[in-house]
């Protein structure tokens, strides 16, 4: 079942290399902090700078370590309707629950253009599909009615939905069958959205308190709104920290300053400004986690 605290987990890099040991441990760190779901691939996991090669590589690590214990979402969306085709027939053969697919970023399609290219992923596939829109990197909005349109075609299954508009995100359940998967795309969203009707959230500081996310989820799931409730304002200091500048450095610095991975990211992102990784520090501090 696709719901709860998802993690849209870090992509780690040694030397410029995948660092295949540590991204195992990063996923088995998520799995013991209660994660009820992992993204390997997304904006989280740096896929604008992977290679088709390392793209592939790392959704088949991810689903040979998982073995099955959570489900798998690979992120396989790309801005190319022929390429986000292809990866998401691999992720389909080697074995993920579910593909992620962010909207057509740069190109700037109609609606009727956001539609096409989705249907023509579904029909050239059968894994289950969950969109993804995010207006604030793609420059584009994923309109409700597109989305009832979409929730009509047997493999799409749901949305992960990052506008933080919960008016839009409640049309979304308004519009869309009871059946259909409305998953937040920011933290602070998370538990609001789910109020409204959504399942969950995919989430960025899942990769520092996994067991604090997956705990706000369960405690909402299970009808306790007061635990809940506190979980989410506990987290409010590292969801803001989580976005000092643009993720997933923050994350990555996070996790660095916790001595679980390197922090080495890709440019064209670069690392934190001093001012910056010491107020996330401090957050870290606070929080309990340093």
């Amino acid at each position: 079942m696709i719901q709860g605290a998802i993690v849209a987990i870090v992509t780690p890099f040694k030397d410029g290399q995948l660092d295949e040991e540590t991204y195992r441990e990063l996923i088995e760190f998520q799995i013991a902090g209660g994660t009820h779901g992992i993204v390997p691939c997304g904006t989280t996991g740096e896929s604008a700078t992977l290679s088709h090669h390392e793209h592939k590589r790392v959704v088949e690590i991810c689903i040979e370590q998982v073995k099955k214990r959570v489900p798998v979402i690979a992120g396989t969306g790309s801005n190319n309707t022929a390429e986000a085709v292809e990866l998401t027939k691999h992720a389909q053969s080697a074995g993920a629950d579910a593909a992620l697919m962010i909207t057509p970023y740069y190109n700037k399609p109609t609606q009727e253009g956001l539609y096409q290219h989705y249907k023509a992923i579904a029909e050239a596939t059968h894994i289950p599909i969950i969109v993804y829109n995010v207006p604030g990197r793609t420059s584009l909005n994923l309109l409700p009615e597109t989305v009832a349109r979409l929730a009509k075609l047997p493999n799409i299954i749901g949305i992960k939905e990052a506008t933080g508009d919960l008016n839009q995100g409640a049309r979304v359940i308004r519009l869309c069958p009871e059946n259909f998967i409305v998953l937040s795309g920011d933290d602070f969203t998370a538990l609001p959205l789910m109020c409204l009707g959504g399942r969950g959230v995919i989430s960025v500081i899942s990769n520092v308190v996994p067991d604090d996310m997956a705990g706000m989820c369960n405690a909402f799931l299970s009808g306790n709104l007061g635990t809940a409730r506190s979980l989410h304002y506990k987290m409010w200091p590292l969801m803001e920290a989580m976005f000092f500048e643009t993720n997933p450095v923050p994350a990555k610095t996070a996790l660095k300053l916790m001595g679980r991975i390197s922090g080495e990211v890709r440019l064209p992102l670069c690392n934190m400004s001093p001012a910056n990784e010491e107020r996330l520090r401090q957050v870290m501090v606070n929080y309990g986690l340093i």
